[in-house]
This record gives C-alpha cells, sequence and structure tokens, in this order.
C-alpha cells in the first residue's frame, strides 16, 4: 500500500451511482476525492462508473484525461470480452464488474493503476492478454485460482471448496475467457502478477 493519498476524481453516469461511490469511498485512507470542479492533475486516478461502454461513458473516459488524469479505471455493468478490449484501446488502467466492485476491490483496482506503468494508445490486444489491463477477480475465483496454484485437479478443488466439477470448470473457463488467457496456467501467472493470489 502506498504510503501518500492517491487523487482520485469520480464521475459515475447516474447520480445514485455518483452518491454511492463518493460515500463509500470518502473515508479511505488510501485516496483523497476531489471535488467535480477540481482540475485533477497528473498523478490522479478518473474512475468512471457506467452500465456499458457506450459513447457517453467513452465521453467521460476521454474528460477523465482532459482533466489530467493519468490513468483511469472503468467500472462497467456489462464487462465482457469485448468491453475489456474497447477499454484497453481507450487506454484504460483497469476494468471492474460493477456486481464485483466492493470498496476493497476498488481501491486495489485504483492501486494497481496508480502503480501500472503508462502503456500507448491505444493498447494492442496484446496488452490485455498479458494483464496489463487488469479486472479485478471475484472471491470464488481467487479461491478457485489459489488451489491451482497449489498443484490441485479439478476434483481435489471441487471436494475442498464443496463445488461441483462442473463448477470448478465453469470458474476457470469464465476467467480464462473474460481475461483472454490460453489456459489454468496463464490465469495462474495472471492472479500472482496482480496480486490477487
Amino acid at each position: 500500500m502506498p504510503n501518500h493519498r492517491i487523487p482520485v476524481w469520480v464521475k459515475a453516469l447516474d447520480p445514485l451511482s455518483q452518491f454511492g461511490l463518493v460515500y463509500a469511498l470518502r473515508q479511505r485512507p488510501e485516496i483523497t476525492l476531489l471535488a467535480s470542479g477540481t482540475s485533477a492533475g497528473p498523478v490522479a486516478i478518473g474512475l468512471i462508473a457506467a452500465d456499458s461502454l457506450d459513447p457517453i461513458a467513452v465521453e467521460a473516459l476521454r474528460a477523465a484525461s482532459r482533466r489530467g488524469c493519468r490513468r483511469t479505471v472503468l467500472i462497467s455493468g456489462s464487462l465482457d470480452r469485448e468491453t475489456v478490449l474497447a477499454a484497453a484501446r481507450l487506454g484504460v488502467s483497469g476494468v471492474l464488474r460493477r456486481s464485483d466492485a466492493t470498496p476493497d476491490g476498488i481501491i486495489r483496482m485504483i492501486q494497481s493503476a496508480a502503480a501500472s506503468r503508462p502503456h500507448p494508445r491505444p493498447a494492442p490486444f496484446t496488452e490485455v492478454a498479458a494483464g496489463r489491463v487488469q479486472t479485478d477477480l471475484s472471491d470464488r475465483e481467487t479461491q478457485v485460482l489459489r488451489l491451482v496454484a497449489d498443484g490441485k485437479d479439478t476434483q481435489e478443488i471441487a471436494r475442498e471448496l464443496s463445488y461441483s466439477e462442473r463448477t470448478v470448470k465453469s470458474v476457470l473457463h469464465d476467467v480464462t475467457s473474460r481475461l483472454q488467457l490460453r489456459n489454468r496456467s496463464h490465469a495462474v501467472a495472471y492472479a500472482l502478477r496482480a496480486g490477487f493470489i
């Protein structure tokens, strides 16, 4: 965790989400929330929340850049392969599903974005596969990948977590598909590199 507060500019595309994000994050010691009229400055992170990566959300990401935010993090209601690739092309540093957007998850993504090196815009497909555009992992995904990293097979993971083997396979398939990873080993490498396990 950094020793200084990360300045964060928050822009949600609906008032309720804006209020919820500001309320959830304003007391966090890791960040300083910037007021809407404040210039973000070169070290700030832009946090954008939208239902989907539609033209209005794209404009919000560009507005964050114009305000001086050096990195952006997107919280999206729909998060599929196309959304991740489109976000990468726009230079987004991190993507988080709205359903997984807990305060701790948001802070982790902001810290990851603040610590990452800049990458060229538009980001090529290989950068998405290499994990430069990160998405948060759910608790279930993290548990499964941790056990894969321990060398356990599907049957052992299912037994340990009280899941069916089909559920374990589904979790691994979802992670590898969403993040465009080649296999479970690549998924473990991604999770280790991103600090999830």
